[in-house]
């Protein structure tokens, strides 16, 4: 990791002394600052309009992992806002972006994007992996995010799944198979009894079940790492173009390029008014291809308990 350290000269704006540290365009380091590459006294700075106080001590990465913070930062947000309010803030993450940062770069995640749009750090509730398409829910305040926090901690959330399967699938059922680490296998989880696993809930109700692939509805009751995939895995049914638990790369002439698990809904109380508040996500097109083949609607309206 590369980074430039110094200390702030004079009250000014924390662009401006980036700026002039660095001899950098002003937007160039307003970049910088949104994108996360900024620390303050050892706190990241989102804030593009913060001030310093003179002695601060300001450091900024200038490259992670052989990859500079801007090359990585995105000139757009990848995302979708589905829903957006002064507590709360729902977005679409699309396939192929992971949830969270991670060593090596800075600016190519949700977070990332989210927090540049918010122009300063999102409170994060909830991952989705980085094959998984959908709804993601962020906290505006600190308090908003404790309170959203704690309606996934405390099972009161609603979420539903929709994906395509292998063939196999039952009409409907509950997978109650604890999740464990598969020793195996790095990277991977099990669905087995036979090991000291957690506690893991999944009830499922088949769209369509036909001799080459299902479209199921999925409703987790718990949201341990890997559960659905796992689950249907155990189930004999492997989400397609998930490789890492042998879902079919193809189906029905359909190529699967990715895992096509896609989070459709989400159902919790407001953390400012305590009312439902339901976000919905529109199916993507390769996953849809497979309900038009189907011949189903893609499920809507209110979250079943199970």
């Amino acid at each position: 990791m590369k980074r430039r350290t110094f200390r702030a000269e004079g009250a000014r704006a924390v662009v401006e002394a980036v700026a002039a540290e660095l001899g950098l365009p002003v937007e160039q380091a307003r970049g910088l600052v949104e994108v996360g590459a900024v620390y303050v006294a050892g706190r990241r700075c989102r804030d593009s309009k913060a001030r310093l106080t003179p002695g601060q001590v300001v450091a900024v990465v200038l490259e992670e992992g052989g990859h500079s913070p801007l090359a990585e930062a995105p000139a757009a947000p990848l995302f979708r806002v589905l829903h957006e309010d002064a507590d709360v803030l729902a977005v679409d993450k699309p396939a192929g972006l992971n949830a969270q940062p991670t060593e090596a770069r800075v600016g190519a995640s949700l977070v990332d994007q989210v927090s540049g749009y918010l122009g300063r750090e999102a409170g994060l509730v909830h991952r989705l992996d980085r094959e998984t398409s959908g709804v993601t829910v962020f906290g505006k305040t600190p308090q908003a995010t404790s309170a959203l926090a704690a309606e996934f901690r405390e099972g009161r959330a609603r979420k539903r799944y929709v994906a395509a399967t292998a063939p196999g699938l039952p009409e409907s059922g509950t997978v109650d198979l604890p999740l464990s680490k598969d020793p195996s296998r790095p990277g991977r989880w099990r669905a087995t009894r036979a090991a000291n696993g957690v506690p893991a809930l999944t009830h499922f109700r088949t769209l369509y079940a036909g001799p080459e692939f299902c479209v199921v509805e999925l409703l987790p009751q718990t949201g341990r790492t890997h559960q659905l995939r796992a689950h249907l895995t155990a189930l004999g049914a492997p989400i397609l173009g998930d490789s890492r638990y042998g879902g079919a790369a193809r189906a029905a002439g359909v190529e699967a390029a990715r895992c096509l698990l896609h989070a459709q809904a989400l159902e919790l109380a407001h953390p400012a008014t305590g009312a439902p508040l339901r976000v919905e996500a529109l199916v993507p097109e390769d996953l849809l291809r497979f309900f038009t083949l189907a011949g189903v609607a893609v499920p809507q309206g209110a979250v079943p308990e199970k």
